[in-house]
């Protein structure tokens, strides 16, 4: 079976358990996948399945790509998962939401926010320069080395620069309820990403 499914992250809402306690959740929308390639540990060097998420038509896709989907309806996004046992699998396969149950822990990998470029205050948190009236540089990054040694500014210095749009992986989500009918998960707490941004939902341990 695959390790995790493709969605895309709807918002947030907030649901009540039985003691009336608020829960603020955040709604995902995975749509079933379809195998669209095996790669196998003989031939490709690992045991990883293709798949295709959100359907597209065939207008949209080149003809390599119709090629590579074959008999299939192209798909807008393509991703590789692992798998434990490649036989298990089969080209044209669907998996939804029956993937996962409820209750159990996942970690949610998506794109953050952009921000575009801002400096080591709001980037960093740093703490800033006097504030008071008559100095130069309030919100500015202050010393970023020595002088004559090393006479040079040392590599992975935080400095101001561009903000978000990053790879981030959220550990420790844990699945409150699955709607089926809608392909709905509802997961505890904050994914990273905007709203209609593509995550990944992965099973996790942690």
């Amino acid at each position: 079976m695959l390790n995790g499914l493709l969605a895309r992250k709807i918002g947030m809402t907030q649901i009540f358990e039985e003691d009336g306690t608020a829960l603020p959740v955040t709604v995902l929308q995975s749509g079933p996948m379809t195998v669209v390639q095996k790669k196998t540990l003989e031939k490709d060097g690992c045991n990883h399945v293709q798949v295709g998420f959100e359907a597209i038509a065939e207008r949209k896709v080149n003809k390599p790509i119709k090629g590579h989907f074959k008999a299939q309806t192209p798909t807008r996004f393509l991703r590789e998962f692992e798998v434990e046992n490649i036989d298990e699998v089969e080209v044209g396969q669907v998996f939804d939401v029956n993937l996962f149950a409820e209750g159990e822990s996942i970690a949610v990998c998506g794109s953050s926010k952009g921000k575009g470029f801002t400096g080591v205050m709001k980037r960093h948190g740093f703490g800033g320069q006097p504030a008071s009236h008559g100095h130069r540089g309030h919100r500015g990054t202050g010393s970023i080395g020595q002088c004559a040694t090393p006479s040079r500014v040392f590599k992975g210095k935080k400095m101001h620069g561009r903000h978000g749009n990053s790879k981030v992986t959220q550990l420790g989500l844990k699945i409150v309820k699955i709607l089926e009918d809608e392909a709905i998960v509802l997961v505890k707490g904050a994914v990273p990403g905007p709203n209609g941004g593509l995550v990944t939902i992965l099973k996790s341990n942690r």
